[in-house]
């Protein structure tokens, strides 16, 4: 796929929570495992992160019906403290995170660009749901 051609996603979510919890939550992968997945049938048993620029992350994704799964992984390229996360997904699409402070706690907006399996809708779908779940996540933790 040609730079000309990748198509970038975005989809985003307001938490009521303060930008240094969600950041630390988002961003920790003692977190990352309670949150990171699209369904209730879905689930991250591992995650791993060398959370600095040049250092690489893995998201391990699977079917709590054990009939499939794959890893997520990538390197970090852009990080801002309590700011901005930038990284390159192990295909080389690249994902971009801001982190906003509104009045009623913390903006999170995620681009990322498309891969070409799977539809747009699907795929947007699919990443607005993580962020539901994160924004679950963030909800329940005091």
């Amino acid at each position: 796929m040609t730079d000309q051609l990748k198509q970038v996603i975005t989809v985003q979510v307001s938490i009521e929570a303060p930008l240094e919890k969600v950041w630390q939550y988002f961003t920790d992968p003692t977190h990352i495992v309670n949150w990171n997945s699209a369904s209730e049938d879905w689930h991250t048993p591992r995650a791993e992160s060398d959370f600095k620029v040049g250092g690489s992350f893995l998201s391990r994704m699977e079917a709590k019906d054990g009939s499939m799964g794959f890893d997520l992984r990538g390197t970090f390229e852009e990080i801002e403290l309590h700011k901005h996360i930038g990284y390159s997904l192990e295909d080389g699409r690249k994902v971009k995170i801001d982190f906003t402070p509104i009045s009623s706690g913390t903006n999170l907006v995620e681009s990322f660009e498309a891969e070409s399996q799977n539809s747009l809708e699907l795929q947007q779908y699919g990443w607005q749901s993580i962020l539901e779940s994160f924004k679950r996540y963030v909800g329940t933790k005091i």
